[in-house]
């Protein structure tokens, strides 16, 4: 067995209990009657960097949430790697959905998971993933093999956009400097075909508010004489959708990057099974738009979801009223070349002009950030792919997730330095959703993979 693995096999139970603990301060972001939680596990974090071996820890402060900076340098004439991660979660919302209290970590065995899985609030996404991180430092640490420098920047906001990162960042161009950038933020495709996620969609948030009469209103002495803001925004959205499931906003489209027909068919060489994809989420059929399969309609397409809907009355019981108000949340994720606060002016301006006279409209901005693609032939690439092949016995597949880091695009700009994005988590951990996920062997998994990554990222950088 060799040491990292024997390190991992002799310590699981101490990592497993720590991060158990971690997950169990409820530190989301998006709410600020969680603040207090949100600090705290940033102090927690800067305890775990310390208790790792780094030999400067500090929490800075930033307009929003800290940043959790920490550092071990050995020698600066050799390679840096910046490890980027984030302490801050989802909303557990809707509770009644969970199987067990989202701040209450319990280990559960599941068909995908047998060895179990830590079923918490941020066990995936990303304190997860995170602290995997810092027990491979451990690890390199006590055995002293830690071949190159490192850096820590762990953040509160990545749930609600990152805004205070893009303020640190710009600040900090040489207190970040690194010759590469890992994160550990996204999944693989399963336990046995590890992938690495070369591909990540942009983001463009916002919320609308449409309102018509003055006050909420009586359905009886009002309906049908007078523009329901709930039924005006219910034909206002199902408009933002052809009958091909193409996105009708003007312009939308101008700078989407279409890939070649060679690199789709690259692309479908990944394991996919449709009908275990549909028994998974119990959907009798996928849906979107025309021309693309599945796995490239949630990678290489842009597309455009409500979040959330609501307006009027929706307690128990029957109140008959129009309301005067109703609102949604809509994301869109955005391709490469796609400018996310483009998209942003482009939705505002069509979703005020297919307003009806009677109501009138806001488009409220939340966040938002680019899309990123990586190239494979670069060393943390193939650094990361040797890693992965050493641990798992095969090599990894090159893949385009479908989800949103917008902070990535900000390194390369402001850090000049490409990003390696080794994720270990799986499709089925239910991110964002209740019964959020992570299973034990994905946990101790990483912490095994990440330091051949260090080695292989300094020796192929001689």
């Amino acid at each position: 067995m060799s040491p990292i693995k024997t390190y991992v096999q002799e310590h699981k139970d101490r990592f497993i209990n720590e991060l158990i603990e971690l997950l169990k301060i409820p530190s989301v972001s998006a709410d600020t009657a969680y603040s207090h939680d949100v600090i705290l596990t940033a102090d927690a974090v800067k305890v775990s960097l310390e208790n790792a071996g780094c030999n400067f820890v500090e929490i800075c402060d930033t307009p929003g949430y800290p940043i959790v900076f920490g550092e071990h340098i050995i020698d600066k004439n050799l390679p840096t790697v910046l490890v980027y991660g984030h302490y801050d979660v989802q909303p557990p919302d809707p509770l009644e959905l969970w199987t067990s209290p989202p701040f209450e970590p319990v280990i559960k065995k599941t068909e995908i998971h047998p060895e179990g899985a830590i079923f918490a609030r941020g066990s995936c996404d990303d304190k997860g993933q995170m602290y995997m991180h810092i027990k491979a430092f451990e690890y390199m640490i006590h055995s002293n093999s830690l071949p190159c420098n490192v850096k820590f920047m762990i953040e509160g906001e990545e749930e609600i956009g990152s805004k205070s990162l893009s303020w640190f960042v710009e600040r900090n161009q040489s207190k970040l400097s690194c010759d590469v950038i890992l994160i550990s933020d996204t999944g693989m495709i399963s336990n046995q075909q590890p992938s690495i996620t070369t591909g990540l969609r942009g983001l463009s948030y916002v919320e609308v508010e449409v309102t018509g009469p003055n006050r909420d209103l009586h359905s009886g002495l009002y309906g049908g004489a007078v523009a329901n803001p709930i039924n005006v925004l219910a034909k206002m959205i199902a408009s933002l959708h052809d009958e091909n499931n193409h996105i009708t906003i003007p312009g939308f489209y101008d700078n989407v990057e279409e890939l070649s027909l060679e690199e789709r068919a690259e692309m479908a060489k990944a394991p996919f099974s449709l009908d275990n994809y549909k028994k998974a989420l119990d959907i009798e059929a996928v849906y979107g738009e025309s021309g693309y399969v599945t796995n490239e309609r949630n990678s290489i397409r842009p597309t455009l979801d409500v979040n959330g809907i609501w307006g009027g009355y929706t307690g128990e019981g029957a109140k008959t009223v129009i309301a005067s108000k109703a609102y949604a949340k809509i994301s869109m994720r955005l391709v490469p070349n796609q400018d996310w606060e483009t998209i942003t002016e482009l939705f505002t301006k069509h979703f005020i002009s297919i307003a009806p006279a009677g109501v009138t409209v806001k488009v409220k901005p939340h966040h938002g950030g680019q899309g990123y693609v990586t190239p494979i032939d670069s060393i943390g690439y193939k650094a990361a792919n040797k890693a992965y092949t050493e641990t798992f016995g095969v090599p990894a597949i090159p893949v385009r997730s479908g989800g949103s880091i917008p902070i990535v695009a900000l390194f390369e700009k402001e850090l000049k330095s490409k990003t390696i994005l080794m994720g270990f988590g799986l499709d089925s951990d239910a991110i964002h959703s209740p019964n959020e996920h992570f299973g034990i062997f994905n946990f101790l998994k990483g912490i095994e993979t990440i330091p051949l990554f260090y080695k292989y990222f300094v020796e192929l950088s001689k």
